[in-house]
């Protein structure tokens, strides 16, 4: 065996034995979850509650392995943070939301989507609810083992739906709300998209494309600092922060907008020292947006905790409720008892360190390549576009919009590439055939000019060209690249096709899932 089929095998060992590791720690996270679970209730639902425990930590797990990608992927596909570094941030702020923030009741019926009168018993209530948080985490591993980001909470409305159904008949489902939630798989990226490509196209406009980038940077990158600040703050109130402390749409963004001041006051000497020290261009450029995406992947990570916990823990606390209720009688709100969101919590914490890394991998780098001002466009569209969907009542996922906001940098960047393109050809051909150093010196001069400048120079150039070439000679060369067609494909159409295949199928696939697992657990718990 020669030594490059060795050191293939090696290798494969290698990732064996971590899978095997990886896998060997989950499954003892699970098993402590298990054995906490078994004392907490000596009854007749105690096994019930046991098994439900397992599945929720595993749920945990997959929710921290797919959804946490979201929040940390395009910082680290832009180089502003490590890996491991990513991994530390959301694992801590991912906690601290679930543990702070992640409120003390949950709904019983995730987001109102079946009515609860028409579930028969409180036992059928616990099979269904089983039945949704299994199917559920089953759905969330098969997407984390292909890479593909989806949204969690499709994942488990489905489940629900789904389970529902199984029990209590197609009447049982609101379908209004999951026709609702079948548009957000449009509404969601494609606003996410248009957001971030629109911060772009002014940072590209305003500072990249300048001439004096350094001049320029001093003085917008406060001003973008401070755009995060509002945008962050304000959505950290409506969102991360609403269980432990209600405030009206209005106070969120006028404290935003003072915390923002305050930070445009600190940011700016701090950035004009710093920018006299970079050099002039993009990459020095795309150093000062380091920091505030660290920030921006901390907060985006404790929001995240506090309200995606409930995901994991909500139906687990159903559960629970329902065991230890008098009957096992249904509520629509259920308390969430400590040791309940601890499971949510670890678990997630437990997932994204064990298996995020491939789907941080898809995000940050799969999809187009990123770099840190990418990466704060993202996370601006990751934000603004919850804000707004939310106070125009309009359904969206987080996960989709920060997805989306990859795609449409991504799509950007290609239409500025393909139009460059189109400009530089046309000059080449606006020029006498053979006047190479002509063309030289007019793309020099193209190039180094401002947005503005260069279609005037274009429109010039016409006119000259028409004035002095032989218009039979003019005609033939522009007829021939009026028929080039630019292929610049800066994003992966493959990634493309493929997550947008896993949001539309998640909550069918969700739900056909659960309604199986819903008729195996009836027919072991039904009496012969």
């Amino acid at each position: 065996m020669d030594l490059k089929h060795i050191s293939d095998l090696e290798r494969a060992t290698k990732r064996g034995r971590g899978e095997m590791g990886r896998l060997g720690i989950a499954l003892l996270f699970i098993v402590g979850v298990m054995l906490f679970a078994s004392t907490r209730n000596s009854g007749p639902g105690s096994m019930m509650l046991v098994i439900a425990a397992m599945i929720g930590g595993y749920m945990a797990i997959n929710i921290g392995a797919n959804d946490v990608a979201n929040n940390v992927g395009p910082a680290v596909g832009s180089k502003a943070m490590s890996l491991g570094l990513a991994l530390i941030i959301a694992a801590i702020f991912e906690a601290a939301g679930a543990l702070i923030a992640g409120g003390e009741v949950v709904d019983t019926i995730r987001s109102g989507i079946i009515d609860p009168a028409l579930v028969p018993s409180g036992d059928t209530f616990i099979w269904l609810m089983m039945s949704a948080l299994l199917a559920g985490a089953i759905w969330l591993n098969i997407a984390t083992a292909i890479g593909a980001p989806v949204s969690t909470t499709h994942s488990i409305v489905g489940a629900v739906l789904g389970a529902g159904v199984a029990a209590s008949g197609f009447g049982i489902g609101n379908w209004d709300k999951i026709y609702a939630i079948a548009a957000s798989w449009v509404i969601s990226p494609v606003l996410g998209g248009i957001i971030a490509a629109a911060f772009l196209y002014f940072i590209k406009h305003r500072i990249t494309y300048q001439a004096d980038m350094a001049q320029a940077a001093r003085r917008w990158v406060p001003l973008l600092v401070a755009a995060m600040a509002w945008a962050f703050s304000t959505y950290l109130m409506l969102k991360g922060l609403k269980h432990i402390w209600k405030v009206s749409f209005t106070q969120a963004v006028l404290y935003g907008f003072g915390l923002a001041a305050v930070v445009l006051l600190t940011v700016r000497p701090l950035v004009a020292r710093k920018s006299r020290q970079l050099q002039n261009s993009k990459q020095g450029v795309n150093q000062l947006f380091t920091v505030p995406l660290i920030f921006a992947a901390s907060l985006l990570s404790f929001a995240h905790g506090s309200n995606d916990v409930a995901n994991a823990v909500g139906p687990l606390a159903a559960i629970v409720d329902a065991v230890g209720s008098m009957g096992g009688a249904l509520h629509t709100k259920a308390s969430i008892p400590l040791w309940v969101m601890m499971v949510g919590a670890i678990g997630i914490s437990v997932g994204l360190a064990l298996f995020g890394p491939k789907v941080i991998r898809t995000v940050g780098s799969e999809i187009t390549e990123l770099d840190q001002m990418r990466a704060y466009c993202i996370a601006m569209a990751a934000t603004l576009t919850v804000i707004v969907a939310s106070q125009m009542g309009l359904p969206v996922s987080s996960t989709h919009i920060a997805v989306g906001g990859v795609f449409g940098v991504g799509f950007l960047r290609e239409w500025i590439k393909r139009n460059n393109a189109r400009m530089e050809d046309e000059i080449k051909a606006h020029h006498p055939e053979g006047d190479q150093q002509a063309i030289d010196a007019f793309m020099e001069r193209f190039n180094k000019a401002q947005v503005q400048e260069k279609g005037a120079m274009l429109a010039e150039l016409k006119l000259q060209a028409k004035a002095q070439l032989d218009p039979a000679n003019f005609s033939k060369r522009e007829r021939k690249n009026l028929k080039k067609v630019y292929r610049y494909e800066l994003v992966k159409r493959s990634q493309l096709l493929r997550i947008a295949a896993a949001w539309v199928i998640t909550v069918p696939a969700s739900a056909l899932m659960a309604a199986m697992v819903f008729f195996m657990i009836r027919g072991m718990m039904l009496p012969s």
